[in-house]
């Protein structure tokens, strides 16, 4: 029955506290959005960092890859041409030899190797003589050996970099996955439990509605019990009086 109000104070209290409980959840939530909202975006700015690295070193090891094969290429030309006896005059005005004496410039060798073989290209020197051409064929060879040794060395670092990434990569996007989707099941929830909230507001908005119209019916209840006691009294007094008379 709307009317028994023994049981209110009770039913107010448990309505409340319900409320306090939905709020504070719906506090947290709010509170582990941002959190994965920080998550994500840490996680997004990793990998575009990662990304700008790899492609940077990418960069780098395609020219470095590119001039390493170019110099390599020209020392087996270079050896192939002197180890077949081409003519000095001839080789010393190709490509080949220009290329040559570009890299022997640069190279990690030592000065005597470095003179011996400038010399050689600069005229010619030692062409058609055994012993001085095998000499410089051979310095050719194990500077293309070096070469080639860099070369797979640059590679390897290369191929562990895009590994590296690639695992890198993945793992972020899986984090960036992961806090997308519990950003968007918690937006849900806190949509969700703000209608709960609401709703147990106004229950229990309409139960404090209903206790006071209860009070005022007893109220008046109560006014219309008095004013028919006291017509009864009076009523009865008159009689009384009226006994008396007789």
């Amino acid at each position: 029955d709307h009317r028994d109000l023994h049981s209110f104070p009770t039913r107010r209290s448990s309505d409340l506290a319900a409320i306090e409980e939905a709020t504070g959840k719906l506090s947290q939530l709010k509170e582990d959005i941002k959190a994965h909202q920080a998550d994500r975006a840490e996680a997004k700015d990793a990998l575009a960092k990662a990304t700008a690295l790899r492609e940077k070193e990418a960069a780098a090891y395609a020219k470095e890859s590119a001039d390493f094969n170019t110099n390599i290429d020209a020392m087996k030309n270079a050896i192939t041409a002197i180890s077949t006896g081409m003519g000095g005059a001839a080789f010393v005005q190709t490509t080949t030899a220009t290329a040559v004496k570009r890299i022997v410039i640069d190279a990690d060798m030592s000065s005597a190797d470095r003179d011996q073989v400038m010399a050689f290209l600069a005229n010619g020197q030692g062409f058609g003589y055994a012993p001085a051409s095998g000499q410089i064929v051979g310095i050719l060879k194990q500077m293309k050996e070096t070469m080639e040794g860099d070369l797979a060395g640059i590679t390897k670092t290369e191929e562990d970099g895009i590994a590296n990434y690639n695992s890198l990569a993945a793992a972020k996007e899986k984090q960036i996955q992961a806090n997308t989707k519990a950003i968007e099941q918690k937006i849900e929830r806190v949509g969700n439990l703000g209608v709960e909230i609401e709703t147990m507001k106004a229950d229990l908005s309409d139960t404090a509605q209903a206790m006071i119209e209860d009070k005022k019916f007893l109220a008046d209840l109560d006014n219309q019990c008095k004013t028919k006691k006291a017509e009864w009294e009076e009523r009865s007094k008159t009689r009384t009086e009226e006994l008396l008379c007789l």
